[in-house]
This record gives C-alpha cells, sequence and structure tokens, in this order.
C-alpha cells in the first residue's frame, strides 16, 4: 500500500510542472490547515470547547511548538531521508491526532495532543514549501501556494459558525483529519529529495552569512507579530463590539483580501525586486493595528482585516522568496520555515502572556513593533543579494558581447 502512494521513486520530478506544483502545494496547506483559520479555530476553543482565551492562547501554541519541533528535526533529516516517505509519516501523524481530539475535553491532554498534532502538521509545511522552493520562480508559486491556501480558509472561516452550531469544536477536528486524507494521493508527485532538483539561475546568492542571519531573525519576528495577532483577531472583534458571525463574516472577507494579495505577489514574481513589495507589505501590516483599538463597528473592524490579510499575503511569498534566492539548493529554506515555525509558536504565548481583562490593546503593540523589526532587518539582505544579482547580469551581458566580438 506504501509503495502504491509514495510512487516511482527512481523518476526524477519536474519542479515546475503543473503536477508537481499542484501536489506540494496542497501537501503544505495540508499542514497549514490550522493557521489559515486560526482565529476561528482559537474562537472555537473558547466559545465551544469551554477553555479561556489564556488556555486556547496555549493549546495554540502548543500546536505550533509541536510545528516547530519537526522543523527543526528536518534540518537535520531532512538531508538524508526520502521525502515522500516523511510526507506519508506527517499525514498520518495529522490524521489520527485530529480524529483522537474530538474525543478530549481537558486542557493539559488536549495542549499535549495538539503538539503531536502540530509536529506532523510542520513536517507538511516544511517539506511542502522546500519543495515549492525548488521551482524556478519561487516567488510567483509561494504566492499562488498562499492563494490556495486562503481560498481554503476563506471557505472554512465562512462556514465556522454552522460547524460549530452543528457539531461543536468536534466538526473542526474532523474536517482538519478528513482533509488530511487527501493529502495521500499528491504524494507520489512530490519529491524524494532536495539534491538534483534545483535549477540553475544567474542569481548570485552568496550574501555574506551575518546578513542571512540577520533574515533568518527577521523571519522570526515577522511571524511572531503574524501569530500574535492572527490567533487573536476573532476575539480582537468581539470584544470590540461586534457579533461572532460578524467577525466571521469580515475574516471570511479577509481571506479573499489576502488572496488577491497572494495573486498580486504571483504577478509581480521578482520582476520589480523584493524591495518595494516587502516595505508596502510589511508597512502595511502595521496601518490597520492602529485602528482596532476600543470598540470598533462591524464595517470599520472588516476593512482593517482586510487590509491587514492584503499586506500579509503580499510580503510572505516575497520573504520566503528572499530566503530560496539567497541559496537555491533549499537548504536556507528549511532553517527559514523553523524560524517561521518558531515565530507562529511564541507569538500566540507572548500575546497570551500580556492579554489583560479581555484586553487586546497589547497584542496590537506587539504585533506592530515586531512587524517593523523584521523589515529593518530583512532589507539589508535584500538590497546585498539585488546589487549581486545586477552584477552577475552584467558579467553575463559582457561575457555574451565579448563573444559576440570574437565571432
Amino acid at each position: 500500500m506504501i509503495r502504491s502512494i509514495i510512487g516511482d521513486m527512481d523518476v526524477k520530478v519536474d519542479t515546475d510542472s503543473i503536477r508537481y506544483l499542484f501536489s506540494t502545494m496542497f501537501l503544505a496547506i495540508t499542514g497549514g490547515q490550522v493557521v489559515v483559520v486560526q482565529p476561528g479555530y482559537v474562537q472555537g476553543l473558547v466559545e465551544f470547547a469551554g477553555f479561556s482565551d489564556k488556555q486556547a492562547g496555549y493549546i495554540t501554541s502548543a500546536e505550533m511548538f509541536g510545528f516547530l519541533f519537526t522543523t527543526l528535526l528536518l534540518i537535520y533529516v531532512a538531508p538524508r531521508a526520502n521525502w515522500r516517505r516523511l510526507f506519508v509519516t506527517f499525514i498520518f501523524i495529522v490524521c489520527i491526532g485530529n480524529f483522537v481530539s474530538i474525543g478530549v475535553q481537558q486542557f493539559g491532554s488536549l495542549a499535549l495532543l495538539r503538539f503531536v498534532v502540530g509536529a506532523g502538521a510542520g513536517g507538511l509545511v516544511s517539506l511542502g514549501f522546500t519543495a515549492v522552493g525548488l521551482s524556478s520562480k519561487p516567488d510567483r508559486n509561494f504566492g499562488l501556494t498562499i492563494v490556495l491556501a486562503l481560498s481554503y480558509g476563506a471557505i472554512v472561516l465562512l462556514a465556522m459558525p454552522m460547524i460549530f452550531g452543528f457539531l461543536g469544536m468536534k466538526g473542526i477536528f474532523m474536517l482538519f483529519g478528513s482533509f488530511g486524507v487527501a493529502g495521500l494521493f499528491f504524494v507520489r508527485n512530490a519529491p524524494v529529495s532536495g539534491e538534483g532538483q534545483v535549477h540553475v539561475e544567474t542569481e548570485i546568492t552568496a550574501i555574506p552569512c551575518t546578513l542571512k542571519r540577520m533574515a533568518l531573525a527577521a523571519i522570526l519576528f515577522y511571524f511572531i507579530a503574524q501569530g500574535a495577532v492572527w490567533s487573536y483577531l476573532f476575539l480582537i472583534g468581539t470584544a470590540g463590539g461586534s457579533t461572532q458571525q460578524e467577525v466571521a463574516t469580515g475574516l471570511s472577507f479577509a481571506q479573499f483580501a489576502g488572496i488577491v494579495g497572494g495573486l498580486t505577489a504571483a504577478a509581480l514574481g521578482a520582476r520589480i525586486g523584493r524591495t518595494i513589495p516587502l516595505t508596502i507589505g510589511i508597512l502595511a501590516g502595521i496601518a490597520p493595528l492602529m485602528f482596532l483599538f476600543g470598540t470598533i463597528g462591524a464595517f470599520a473592524y472588516a476593512i482593517a482585516v482586510c487590509v491587514y490579510n492584503y499586506a500579509w499575503n503580499l510580503a510572505h511569498p516575497f520573504l520566503l522568496g528572499a530566503m530560496a534566492a539567497f541559496d537555491r539548493s533549499g537548504g536556507l529554506l528549511i532553517y527559514t520555515v523553523a524560524a517561521w515555525k518558531l515565530g507562529l509558536a511564541v507569538g500566540p504565548a507572548l500575546a497570551a502572556a500580556i492579554i489583560t481583562e479581555s484586553n487586546y490593546s497589547n497584542v496590537n503593540w506587539l504585533g506592530s513593533a515586531a512587524f517593523a523589526l523584521s523589515l529593518i532587518l530583512i532589507l539589508p539582505a535584500v538590497f546585498a543579494q539585488a546589487r549581486l544579482a545586477k552584477t552577475a547580469e552584467d558579467s553575463v551581458h559582457q561575457i555574451e558581447s565579448v563573444s559576440a566580438v570574437c565571432d
């Protein structure tokens, strides 16, 4: 049975084919289900599973630490292991863990179980995004991955009130487990490893290690901000006076705004560079947080979260594309996903620690500061890589000119 799932491992895959790209994107999305619907997920833990807002934050954080655990493990395992077998293992962990979660009601037991589920999901996200990054146009394909993820998230967020009404939190765990099973049909199209899959490009990626470390720190702070804000965005809306359905509707529209952001990134690719999109995306992510204080009308909330989600999903592909450009073997992307997952793990826990009596203002300030720091840290590496790429391009043109004269 396993052999029929993983397919022929002697055939090299085409990392630019539609089959390859859709399969690796689907596997990444299978692992990232909780992240794309996290506001509704946290709301479900509070309203329908009976946990406090702090407990919900810690359960979410435990799941993200599970993501982190496997992502760090893959730094050492991925270069030596068969990726398809790893995909199958992670899918089984996600499916079984979600179905078992249906019957767990104790805070400590559920937090531990969600850590295990997160470990499987983190493996899918890490290998899935790394596999997408092996394609020749990573910025565009990361953008398309995010578009697909947000399309799934928009549908689920809109349906969440109905799912909660019929099945409570059990319905969400059933959905996550069932969707995970579908991932088994796409494993055979994934790479066996990252070796020998890289496209040769003119981009020179040998920026100094110091700048690479700064870029990794930028990823960490960016996703600390995202993890903190996104986890509590539903509760920020209800605390501001909107009903659950109004907030769910606003977040569903925000998912579509995020889709537009991802499509914008996919359309632009690396054609105008990464500096402008990153700057606009990160600053535009800070701006709406300044409006989410106190009483918030449903329309104002919807506009703010739409701008926020558009900006996040515009910047996100360019962040990952930049990291892919720094190391085309995919090695740095494994570390990038580790920093990403560490940020998503730490963010909800930090947010939970600074909430005061259901007042979420500190969450907005935390998110704004971490976003700003990420921009400051990523730009030097992007500037350096752009200069090296320009130098390489000029050198190629010189060689071609000399060859033409000699001919």
